[in-house]
């Protein structure tokens, strides 16, 4: 597994490097992580926070967990990404979204966060139809 990586938001404004390998790699169904994404969960890599640098403007959304902690999302104000989080349970460590990483290779998720609060779709099943790139079809 690689120590470095390197990512930026939708629209490039916000880039940031890291330099360091995870703590962990974690999947959270959490109901605030669901809005975040706006799909079933999250998947992010936590680091510590002095091996991240960050170039760019961020903004910031503050809200309290469940176990009396602040949570802090910050994302780009451009376009919306999600960047990262913290919480102040661990205050010297950032969580970084898998989906705005450059290269997640060797990256994979080692636990399931909130996993009672899974939606029943938000799982493949065996019938579903996939594409390997955008269909040229159009909803009837």
């Amino acid at each position: 597994m690689t120590n470095k990586y390197s990512g930026k938001c939708l629209c490039g404004a916000v880039t940031y490097e890291i330099d360091g390998p995870p703590v962990i790699v974690a999947q959270c169904h959490c109901e605030e992580c669901r809005r975040l994404s706006g799909t079933g969960h999250t998947v992010g890599a936590v680091f510590s926070a002095q091996a991240v640098t960050l170039s760019g403007e961020l903004a910031e959304f503050n809200y309290n967990s469940g176990k009396a902690s602040e949570v802090t999302r910050a994302f780009c104000p451009s376009c919306g990404s999600p960047i990262y989080g913290t919480n102040t349970r661990m205050p010297d460590h950032q969580t970084f979204t898998l989906g705005t990483m450059d290269v997640t290779t060797g990256l994979e998720v080692q636990v399931v966060i909130f996993e009672r609060d899974k939606k029943h779709w938000d799982q493949l099943g065996e019938d579903v139809v996939s594409f390997p790139t955008q269909p040229d079809w159009k909803p009837a």
